[in-house]
This record gives C-alpha cells, sequence and structure tokens, in this order.
C-alpha cells in the first residue's frame, strides 16, 4: 500500500541499475499495472481512472478520467495514443528525467492506453533537443518488444498488436500544443488547428486520438497497480495523486521533487528536504508558477498557500507545468517580463496575427518600461493589448501571454509607473 510522501513516480530513479532493463524494471513492480489491466473489464479500468481523478499533467489540469472515457466513446475503428513530450516550458525538466530514467514506466502506460482503447499504433513526439534521451527510450521500446510487451500478440493476448514509434520534434515551441503536435507527426507544418473537433473525435490523420503527458502516461500504472481510491488519497479531493515539481531561480536547492498534492508551499520553498530557502541569503519576492505561460505571485500573498489545484487556484495562480521559478528582491519584474516576451515572441508560429503582432508589440512595449522611456498612456495601451491577444488569438500560446504580465502588473504596479518618463514641457515659439 502507497501512503503519503512516498514517491509514486521517481520510485525507480537513480535506483536502477540500467532504466532500459525490462527484468529490473519488473523488479520494481514495473508492468504490474499492466498485468492487472488485462484481467479487469475495460469499463472497470475507466471507473478507476475517474476514481484516481488524476489532473493532466501537461498543463492544462484537465481530468484524464473525462478524456480516456471520451475517446472510449468515440466511434473508429482506428485510434491513435499520442505521448507529448516536447518538453518546452523554460524552467520544467521533469518530463526529461523520466524519459531518461524511468522509459518503461511512460511506455507501460501507453501500452495500458492501447489495449483499453484497441490501439495499433502509439507515438511519442520527443523533444529534438533530447536527441540522447531518444536513443535511451528506443533502447526501452526495443527491449520491452522482445520481452513481449509490445509487437504482435502482447502478452499471448491474439489480437493485442501495438507498437510505439519515437517521432523527433524540432524544437518548436508551439508544438507542445496537442493539435499542432499532431500536424507535426503527420508531416504538416507544426501550427494549431482550429477546435472543434476535439482531438478524441478528429485527432491524428483525422481519426479519434488520444493525447497526453509524459507524466500523466507515467502515473496511468500506479493507478491500476495501486487503486483509483488509494492514488486519489496521495494528493487531494480536487486532484489525486503526486506532482512532479521543478525548483530553480533563486532556490538553494534547485532540482526535480515528487510532492504529494496538497503540501504547503512554505514547506516546498524552505525545508531542506525541497527548497531550503534562498540561494543568495535575500529575501524572496516573486514566482513564477508553471512555465512561462503561468502567473506570477507575490511572496507575501503565498504563506498560506497549499501546492493543490484548488490552492493555488484560490491565489489565482496555477500548477501549470510544475516548473517553480523563485526570484528574490534584486530582480526587476519588469526586467523578468522583458524576457518571457521576447521568449513568446521569438516561439509564436505567426499563424494568426493577434499573437504574430501582438507578442511582439507586447514586447516592445515592456522594453519601454524597462527602459524607462515609456510615456503617460503606454499602461494603458499595454493593458488592451494584453486582452486583445489573449481574446482574439488561435490558440493557448497567444492566450496565455497575458497571465504573467497581468500578475506581474497586479502584484507590482509601481514598476511600471517607474519606467514611465515624466511629461517633457513643449518649447514655446522658436528659431523661424
Amino acid at each position: 500500500m502507497i501512503k503519503r510522501n512516498q514517491p509514486v513516480l521517481l520510485e525507480r530513479v537513480n535506483k536502477m541499475r540500467q532504466a532500459t532493463n525490462v527484468g529490473e524494471y519488473q523488479e520494481y513492480q514495473g508492468f504490474s499495472g499492466l498485468l492487472k489491466a488485462i484481467e479487469m473489464d475495460k469499463e472497470a479500468i475507466l471507473d478507476e481512472l475517474d476514481l484516481a481523478h488524476l489532473r493532466g499533467r501537461g498543463g492544462a489540469a484537465f481530468p484524464l478520467g473525462k478524456k480516456w472515457r471520451h475517446l472510449y466513446g468515440a466511434k473508429g475503428d482506428t485510434k491513435y495514443i499520442v505521448c507529448n513530450a516536447d518538453e518546452g516550458e523554460p524552467g520544467t525538466f521533469k518530463d526529461k528525467v523520466l524519459l531518461k530514467h524511468d522509459p518503461l514506466s511512460v511506455i507501460e502506460g501507453m501500452v495500458i492506453a492501447g489495449y483499453l482503447f484497441s490501439a495499433k499504433a502509439g507515438y511519442i513526439y520527443m523533444r529534438g533537443e533530447y536527441l540522447g534521451i531518444q536513443k535511451i527510450f528506443q533502447e526501452a521500446l526495443d527491449n520491452a518488444e522482445k520481452a513481449g510487451f509490445l509487437g504482435e500478440n502482447i502478452l499471448g493476448i491474439p489480437g493485442f498488436n501495438y507498437n510505439i514509434t519515437i517521432i523527433s520534434g524540432a524544437g518548436a515551441y508551439v508544438c507542445g500544443e496537442n493539435s499542432a503536435l499532431l500536424n507535426s507527426i503527420e508531416g504538416k507544418t507544426g501550427r494549431p488547428r482550429v477546435k472543434p473537433p476535439h482531438l478524441a473525435d478528429v485527432g491524428l490523420y483525422l481519426q479519434p486520438t488520444l493525447v497526453n503527458n509524459v507524466e500523466s502516461f507515467a502515473g496511468i500504472p500506479v493507478i491500476l497497480r495501486e487503486g483509483g481510491q488509494a492514488y486519489r488519497d496521495l494528493g487531494t479531493e480536487d486532484g489525486g495523486g503526486t506532482k512532479l515539481i521543478c525548483l530553480s531561480g533563486h532556490i538553494k536547492n534547485r532540482g526535480l521533487y515528487e510532492v504529494n498534492l496538497g503540501t504547503s508551499l512554505q514547506d516546498i520553498l524552505y525545508s531542506e528536504e525541497y527548497g531550503g530557502g534562498t540561494s543568495t541569503g535575500r529575501p524572496l519576492k516573486f514566482i513564477h508558477f508553471g512555465g512561462q505561460s503561468g502567473p506570477i505571485g507575490a511572496v507575501q500573498n503565498l504563506e498560506d498557500c497549499i501546492y493543490s489545484y484548488e490552492g493555488l487556484w484560490d491565489k489565482d495562480l496555477s500548477i501549470g507545468s510544475g516548473a517553480i521559478v523563485v526570484m528574490d528582491d534584486q530582480v526587476s519584474i519588469v526586467d523578468y517580463l522583458v524576457q518571457v516576451a521576447a521568449f513568446f515572441a521569438h516561439e509564436s508560429c505567426g499563424k494568426c496575427t493577434p499573437c504574430r503582432l501582438g507578442t511582439t508589440r507586447i514586447l516592445e512595449l515592456l522594453t519601454k518600461f524597462n527602459n524607462q522611456t515609456a510615456v503617460v498612456g503606454d499602461l494603458e495601451r499595454l493593458e488592451k493589448m494584453l486582452m486583445h491577444v489573449t481574446n482574439l488569438s488561435a490558440c493557448g500560446l497567444g492566450q496565455s501571454v497575458a497571465n504573467p504580465m497581468k500578475s506581474g502588473l497586479a502584484y507590482f504596479p509601481e514598476e511600471f509607473e517607474a519606467g514611465i518618463r515624466e511629461a517633457v514641457t513643449p518649447v514655446k515659439g522658436g528659431l523661424w
């Protein structure tokens, strides 16, 4: 029986001598979730996923059980399973660790999905910069096939034929958006699709498709092995399980940690088990949650914050990808946001005008505040630009640009106002 404060996703990391070895993986309860799944009624599998209340770990936090049940009911003889391993959020490196040090857990989760949906093909879209990790993952796939967990008639079950193919991305952040990712797999330009239709109905090659994050797939074997209620009890009522978090910035113990949802944010930041306080010895000023597209919180407002979905939502924050970037009181919020805006302007795919031009104009305005060359009215222009880009952009990239900007402006308005130069009195008359 699993207990709180017991790692379930990192339980094998740095313990296995060879992460791709199937026999060693099984010594740590590997593939026991799959073995249990094939003995269950498929509706019972969906019931366990609903009970576990695993929210998608890619950032959107949509209940995984609902997504899987939608695909299960979708019409079509051909269904595809896709793992989104295009980890592009700055400050996020959790998927990298799982792919490198526990690839078989991700494979097991994808095989369980293949069994449930009678899929013949699975794809993992992996970040192009993870070239070395792709080789490790391919070795794990080869070993899983040799052991009978992939390929033809898996585990001796007639007709259970399923393979997983690695697709290497080309470094486009927008391909982390699920529909852009599917376009890229198909060999098209990696740009988002217009939705609806939902990808569970019209996805890869226009067939019903499941797309989940690396961490989400790694959690599936745990749920089936231990039971949905046991998994839910690791977290909170509004989001079960544990969460991988990435601590970086001005924090002493930078790195990847697994925490139970419901853990105090103060413990994450200051306890020696996790963050250990500031690396500079100076007071913390703000925290950027969930990657570049996530909101920013002022530290003085987070003393009673609980790290859970509902706990952060109550503070107008979000877990997102699990990134926690910590900055001390020497950092200018405007200077920080200039770097964030530069990232979005660079990564916009250019498909829609509001995002293509809007991200550039936001960067220009923020640069004016940072250089103290902004003029009266620029704050209003910035706020309107953020609203337009949010409401008119085609996909989540443009729609989330305003999250860090608006929260930074709300908590530290004086730093923006300091960037507005005083009105220059016009010179009357002239030499002419």
